[in-house]
């Protein structure tokens, strides 16, 4: 911890065992500041990211553009550092007993161990080349697995969701890939639709009247 007036300052000496417990928690990634708003100065920083210590101007004059949070907390807001680095910051205004504000506690949270993070499981968990077909073409049980997946992906609810219609919609597309010209098609179906087997056969028999026929994927 920097401090200017460590033994002189209440302000210092009431809010340091906060500064440093968030520091220690989020270390070596956070910064946290104790500003005097009335000479918008540094009077204490823990962790610091920068050569700016003690003293040093505020600039608290970034708050002015923003609209509270919640009472007397501003963000989190972004912040760049000079060596490209975004921040995630969040302060808040400590007032005295009168409701004078007596200093701005403000938190820097470094992003880029957590963006580097999300980069690699990204890379991870997305395909870089497409569903080799032929792989898949003689299992037709992942077959119904890929072809309901991707229309809840579409329809953007979980199967459970599905209304009567997108169940007709899934079994056309189903039905397109010849699912049901394999032996013991249905009890799969069933389960991947989340329904019964007999509400499948009520869906399938619908399906196949003459009134639906023509239903489009």
């Amino acid at each position: 911890m920097e401090t200017g007036e460590e033994n002189t300052d209440h302000r210092v000496r009431m809010w340091a065992p906060v500064g440093q417990a968030v520091a220690l928690l989020l270390g070596p990634y956070a910064e946290v500041v104790l500003h005097d708003p009335d000479t918008d100065r540094i009077l204490a920083i823990w962790n610091p990211m920068g050569s700016r210590g003690p003293g040093d101007p505020s600039l608290l004059g970034e708050l002015d553009a923003l609209d509270p949070s919640a009472r007397d907390v501003f963000g989190p807001y972004e912040k760049l550092l000079a060596d490209g680095r975004r921040l995630s910051s969040v302060s808040a205004v400590l007032r005295e007993p009168d409701g004078k504000a007596a200093a701005v506690l403000c938190v820097n949270l470094d992003r880029t161990p957590l963006e580097q993070a999300a980069a690699v499981l990204s890379a991870f968990g997305a395909p870089t080349t497409p569903r080799p077909e032929p792989l898949f073409e003689q299992d037709w049980n992942e077959r119904v697995q890929h072809i309901v997946g991707a229309y809840v992906r579409e329809c953007g609810r979980p199967v459970e969701r599905l209304t009567r219609a997108d169940r007709l919609a899934v079994l056309a597309r189903l039905d397109e890939a010849k699912v049901f010209a394999m032996r013991r098609a249905t009890p799969v179906v069933a389960a991947a639709l989340r329904v019964s087997r007999s509400t499948l056969y009520g869906l399938l028999a619908e399906f196949r009247a003459p009134s639906t026929k023509d239903h489009t994927p």
